[in-house]
């Protein structure tokens, strides 16, 4: 189920009316965040990178604005958002894996593993689903630890899903660091938007344990 928002309601809307037509309405935030938690934490239940992905998923529904998308001059306020990521095959080549948002870390990982797997042994076709809006776009580069990202965009497409980035850890004495990037649009949401997003990730990463822990 989804709502559009009242957009004669919304304190943004004239924020909205501006930046929705822009040739480049993207803003992206880069910044590295603390996993030294993380990481062992992780390990006890399983993949890193899926634990990140259940994290930032969780995030995104949580944080109302994540949830909106651009709709034929509409905001679609979507209920439930839902995960995809990229997925590298042993060709080099790539597929995509859809993973269904869920409330507990074990559902989700259970879950996301084996649609990652099947996009790797190419069990499903190469699928991006350009209309499937309820969802997030993910991407993980473990072999750059990056300071900037930008995504590929269709200019000729009213896309409005947030993407996340993910890089190369780096370790700094006894503390792990992560690349993080999102990039989202700036009709739907501002600055502090994203902010608010990467306080709460900073404060999962300082107690993890309970958000990866069996509900």
């Amino acid at each position: 189920m989804a709502a559009y928002l009242d957009l004669s309601t919304w304190p943004r809307r004239e924020a909205f009316d501006y930046f929705r037509n822009f040739d480049k309405p993207y803003f992206n935030v880069c910044t590295r965040v603390d996993v030294s938690r993380l990481k062992p934490a992780a390990a006890g239940v399983g993949s890193f990178t899926l634990a990140c992905y259940f994290i930032t998923l969780r995030l995104a529904n949580e944080v109302e604005p994540f949830r909106y998308r651009l709709e034929d001059g509409r905001v679609r306020v979507h209920d439930v958002i839902h995960g995809s990521t990229t997925v590298l095959r042993d060709d080099d080549s790539f597929g995509f894996a859809y993973l269904d948002h869920a409330p507990d870390f074990a559902t989700f990982a259970g879950g996301a593993g084996a649609a990652i797997a099947a996009a790797r042994d190419r069990q499903v076709p190469f699928d991006p689903r350009l209309d499937f809006e309820a969802v997030i776009h993910c991407t993980t580069l473990p072999w750059i630890h990056f300071t900037s990202f930008s995504h590929a965009r269709n200019w000729g497409r009213e896309d409005s899903v947030p993407k996340f980035a993910f890089g190369r850890i780096e370790a700094d004495g006894d503390r792990l660091w992560l690349p993080l990037s999102v990039e989202v649009h700036h009709a739907l949401m501002d600055g502090v938007h994203v902010g608010r997003f990467i306080e709460r990730f900073e404060s999962v990463l300082t107690d993890p344990q309970p958000w990866l822990a069996a509900r």
